[in-house]
């Protein structure tokens, strides 16, 4: 096969990027922006060894869930890769994407898992990232095109809610009256780099976060920020976060509160939460609620254990826990998340929740190196999920189960088949779509000591 040649193919599989897969001259075709059950027409466009990517040339044969996307730039920003079929055959794809991580990676053929559980398909985050560019002369904000850094301009993302928008574009309007430019990744010129938002889904406050690679026009900020006070009511905090670096993280280590509070507030699982900028919150709190209330169900806890929370955020899990525990003990390598861990507890009249600041693993090991015996332990890693330091030290614990989350099935199967090495096995598994639309899907795996 070579490039820019076309095939006919019928589209037959999905893959957790998004992509259709067909094939043609007995090689695999990956094709984004198709469903199963497209015959299409298909232009080549890059081409290895045994596989080849395409781009949909004409619909022949349009697939039965597929459906018009109700956004004019899903094709060309990388966020919603589902947006152009029917939300059913999304969770369908993505329960599939979770039992053949499990089968294929883990190795485990007869694991029960439940019926992914499906949300909202719009206006669900909590939370909003726009990274701004200087185009024509103008700043502007929006979202990466997919696998690149290149800024789509939109503000009314139909992931968000409609205010998020309104609030980025106000933004906007006050740094080109001003003059503040927005960042360059390139020539590392210019100010603005994110406008962060995040709002309590049940609370409705709202915390407006400017990223800003320097505090040069910060006069200017602090006028941005009573303006934007007065004009949005749900506003209760602006921060100004500084992140000087040459780095595609987000969020800078200095924040400095530009009006209102340093935190907002919201309501997860029945305990009030305060959230600062740093912390680890999950961007759809319908969702999580059912999540965490899943995850609940799985520890069984009768009243005296003690749970171990590792990657505990701001605390969310554990304080769910609490009243069913007998301690918690919680661990974050974010200091601002750790002390907003520490206040929810205090404030929600937690006596039984200790948390620590510090690596997961590191901790895990000095809590193994002191004979520390948690009966549940409860993981919430990151994308890349846990390192060996972490999983050996959870299971020289050896408590009876581990309660596992995931926003990875590929790197929560490799965790589960690494601990089924080591004395565990899972019992039970469930799919939580929290990111409709996406090629994102939260899993939550109970893993049972073995006797013997």
């Amino acid at each position: 096969m070579k490039k820019n040649e076309f095939y006919n193919i019928e589209i037959t599989g999905m893959t957790a990027e998004g992509n259709g897969v067909g094939r043609a001259e007995g090689m695999a075709v990956f094709v984004p922006h198709t469903a199963v059950g497209d015959v299409i027409s298909c232009k080549i466009v890059k081409t290895a060894k045994n596989y080849c990517y395409g781009i949909i040339d004409k619909i022949i044969t349009p697939s039965e869930n597929r459906t018009e996307s109700d956004c004019p730039v899903s094709e060309k920003c990388g966020g919603c890769t589902f947006r152009h079929i029917k939300y059913s055959a999304e969770l369908e794809i993505k329960d599939k994407l979770v039992r053949d991580a499990f089968f294929r990676i883990g190795g485990f053929e007869n694991i029960p898992v439940d019926e992914i559980c499906g949300g909202e398909e719009n206006f669900y985050r909590n939370k909003a990232q726009y990274p701004a560019a200087e185009i024509d002369g103008k700043a502007v904000c929006g979202f990466y095109a997919k696998r690149s850094h290149r800024v789509i301009p939109f503000t009314k993302c139909r992931l968000q809610p409609e205010i998020f928008g309104e609030i980025s574009e106000f933004c906007l309007d006050f740094a080109n009256d001003k003059k503040i430019p927005a960042y360059n990744e390139e020539t590392r010129n210019g100010i603005i780099r994110h406008i962060y938002i995040r709002r309590g889904f049940h609370s409705g406050e709202i915390m407006l976060c400017i990223i800003a690679k320097d505090k040069s026009r910060i006069n200017d900020l602090y006028m941005l920020a009573e303006n934007a006070i007065k004009k949005f009511p749900e506003i209760r905090s602006v921060i100004l976060n500084i992140n000087p670096e040459n780095t595609n993280v987000i969020l800078g280590e200095e924040n400095i509160t530009l009006a209102g509070e340093n935190e907002i507030t919201d309501i997860l699982c029945g305990k009030k939460i305060t959230l600062s900028p740093m912390s680890f919150y999950q961007v759809n709190t319908a969702q999580a609620e059912k999540l965490y209330f899943q995850a609940m169900e799985y520890a069984d806890l009768n009243g005296g254990e003690t749970v171990l929370d590792l990657y505990c955020g701001a605390g969310t899990i554990g304080l769910a826990f609490s009243e069913k525990a007998g301690k918690i003990i919680g661990c974050e390598i974010v200091p601002e998340a750790v002390e907003n861990a520490k206040k929810n507890a205090e404030i929600n009249g937690v006596k039984n929740a200790g948390f620590f600041c510090g690596d997961a693993g590191k901790i895990a090991k000095k809590l193994a190196d002191e004979k520390t015996s948690p009966d549940i332990i409860i993981i919430d890693p990151p994308r890349k999920g846990c390192d060996v330091l972490t999983l050996d030290s959870m299971v020289r614990m050896s408590p009876k189960k581990i309660v596992m989350i995931s926003c990875d099935p590929a790197t929560a199967a490799r965790d589960a088949k690494y601990l089924s090495g080591n004395g565990y096995f899972p019992q039970k598994a469930r799919a939580f779509d929290l990111f409709p639309r996406t090629g994102h899907v939260e899993t939550v795996v109970l893993m049972s000591r073995v006797k013997g």
